[in-house]
């Protein structure tokens, strides 16, 4: 699968079939869009690409406006988004970046400029509600127009379904910002899991006896934070389990910057550098701040005594129902 920043440049340019849109977290509609997607390219031998954005364009206008709560959490990290598209079998992606200048195209410049002239779209799917252009003005009609007159096919995909609700990225977050690990599972299809290259960090945790693994977090709105059971992948052919805190650490550092550290049982290899994945298990609670290192070595302890007995307990098989992922 090949990555664009931005769209390619000529000589990459070659006819596709594309898929517009966000893609947090290629949930499980997602998947099925680019399902029809990468169908109708192999029909139309062509490639079958995604269009996505960075940042998401509601960050974007929420920094504009000063008011960042307004901006979505995200699911996924930008690698996890893509390993994602490429299980899918994607061909190209073309992550644009959604700037003043992208934000202000008309919806005309945006069909001509970055989906005639820029990619040579053939088959174009969209979702139901898809807007584009200044202020939203481009809407599903216009594309139908336009394609008869550029010579693309325009689809468009109804939502799908989950218990009778719609699969969506908001869906998501809600269930991970809950700790509902097993409904993110049923929405996403999959296990949830972050992944990244394991830096170094202040190594406080080593002179408390709790070392962790640190894995940098790009975006400052994960969809959870707090304390949460995991096991880890990446550092041995079997997983590990672990109990980890995705979070600003408040006790310790005052910078605001996330972090994900991971402490995992009974580990003393060397991690540094290693791509890992922290799959998310059981949430124990959310992040606090304690008022000096005791206090917090003491929450630590606790929390890791929890994460023990449920890895015994599900060893055993003990773990209710309610409790399995």
């Amino acid at each position: 699968m090949k990555v664009f920043r931005g769209l390619p440049n000529a000589a990459s340019r070659a006819p596709c079939a594309l898929a517009i849109g966000n893609f947090d977290g290629v949930h499980l509609g997602h998947q099925v869009l680019l399902s029809h997607l990468r169908a109708a390219a192999t029909r139309l031998k062509v490639d079958a690409a995604v269009m996505t954005f960075e940042p998401h364009p509601r960050a974007f206008f929420a920094q504009l406006s000063g008011d960042l709560s307004k901006a979505p959490t995200r699911i996924a990290n930008l690698r996890d988004n893509m390993a994602s598209l490429d299980d899918a079998g994607i061909d190209r992606v073309i992550v644009e970046h959604f700037n003043a200048h992208f934000a202000s195209l008309s919806p005309q410049d945006f069909i001509e400029k970055i989906l005639v002239q820029g990619l040579h779209v053939k088959w174009l799917m969209v979702g139901e509600d898809f807007r584009y252009g200044a202020k939203r003005a481009g809407d599903i009609d216009m594309l139908i127009e336009a394609g008869k007159l550029h010579g693309f096919e325009v689809v468009t995909l109804p939502a799908v379904q989950h218990k009778g609700e719609r699969i969506s990225s908001s869906a998501v977050r809600s269930a991970l910002a809950a700790g509902k690990f097993e409904e993110s599972t049923h929405l996403l299809g999959r296990p949830y899991r972050i992944s990244g290259h394991v830096v170094h960090g202040q190594k406080l945790g080593r002179t408390i006896g709790f070392p962790t693994l640190n894995v940098r977090i790009a975006h400052h709105r994960p969809a959870l934070q707090g304390i949460f059971i995991v096991q880890v992948h990446g550092l041995s052919e079997q997983a590990l389990p672990a109990v980890a805190s995705l979070g600003v650490r408040p006790t310790v550092d005052d910078s605001g910057r996330v972090l994900l550290e991971t402490h995992v049982f009974d580990y003393s290899g060397n991690a540094y550098g290693k791509l890992v994945q922290v799959e998310f298990l059981q949430k124990l609670r959310d992040e606090e701040k304690y008022i000096d290192l005791p206090t917090l070595t003491e929450a630590i302890e606790r929390d890791a005594e929890q994460a023990r007995a449920y890895f015994r307990n599900r060893a055993t098989g003990a773990i209710s129902a309610t409790d399995r992922i």
